[in-house]
């Protein structure tokens, strides 16, 4: 599977705690290997058509969706906000 972060991914995960940009990294490695890996608690956004999240901490969450054979990380964030649009 490719992995592609959007623009405004990269400028999201440069304002986190440097604390959960390692635990990001850990955690995208599970991501590459299996999308659905119980540890990530990913799960369907029934709001936004095509659109998961999964878990880096119990407070920060990817969105993200599939573009054929493509993950497309587009946010990251507090759990409290990365859900607004």
């Amino acid at each position: 599977m490719r992995l592609i972060k959007t623009a405004d991914f990269k400028k999201d995960l440069k304002s986190l705690p440097k604390d959960i940009l390692v635990i990001i990294t850990k955690q995208e490695k599970i991501f590459l290997k299996n999308w659905i890996d119980s540890r990530l608690h990913t799960k369907r956004i029934k709001e936004l058509k095509g659109v998961f999240s999964f878990r880096i901490t119990r407070q920060y969450r990817v969105l993200f969706r599939f573009e054929e054979e493509t993950a497309v990380f587009f946010k990251i964030g507090h759990r409290k906000d990365v859900y607004d649009f």
